[in-house]
């Protein structure tokens, strides 16, 4: 896609991601980076990555971009905004956060029109070097933060699961009850609470 935009004229193009829009628990994380070449072998959508190949490209990227940014949101966050407009907050913070003025701005699956000249790209993180680039912060960044919480309250195991409705999460949660880490308007954890 950078390739075709900068045919048009767009030099400085930026990429963003979130990761743990669909957590229970646990911050969601938005990042936003320009890459000034495809000079890293790799970078694809965090997903199709194992953690110990995003973990090893993590500071290659940050130490060839020419700028980055990540922001957090909290899981209270999420609850009083609800999760999408959550998500445009922190894709539009991590965006107005890069130390360069992109010309566009591709991002993953959505568009924030009143943040820069945008581009919402479907399946971006696997047609864009930037999003890809973007995706692979986010997720290594959260997954660092739900390893961090385990620490702090070993119940749950987030460090496996990160926050994810997995069956092991779904097991802690009915012998514990939600947590403070607990995403407390999304359906699974409601439900725990107002039953």
């Amino acid at each position: 896609m950078e390739r075709e935009l900068k045919k048009e004229g767009y030099n400085i193009i930026a990429g963003a991601d979130e990761a743990g829009r669909g957590c229970w628990a646990g911050p969601l994380v938005a990042a936003a980076v320009i890459m000034p070449d495809r000079s890293i072998e790799g970078i694809n959508d965090s997903k199709k990555l194992s953690h110990k190949r995003r973990v090893e490209l993590f500071p290659k990227i940050i130490e060839s971009a020419s700028a980055w940014a990540v922001v957090s949101v909290t899981p209270e966050e999420v609850d009083a905004m609800g999760v999408h407009q959550a998500n445009l907050f922190a894709l539009s913070h991590a965006i107005t956060h890069l130390d360069i003025e992109p010309d566009i701005v591709l991002i993953d699956g959505f568009a924030i029109d009143h943040y820069y000249n945008t581009l919402r790209v479907v399946s971006g993180d696997q047609l864009s070097y930037n999003i890809g680039a973007a995706s692979i912060l986010a997720k290594v960044v959260r997954d660092y933060l739900m390893m961090l919480v385990d620490r702090v309250d070993g119940r749950y195991h987030f460090g496996q699961h990160k926050g994810y409705g997995t069956a092991l999460h779904r097991q802690q949660l009915a012998v514990h009850g939600p947590s403070q880490w607990h995403r407390k308007s999304f359906a699974p954890i409601k439900k725990l609470l107002y039953t």
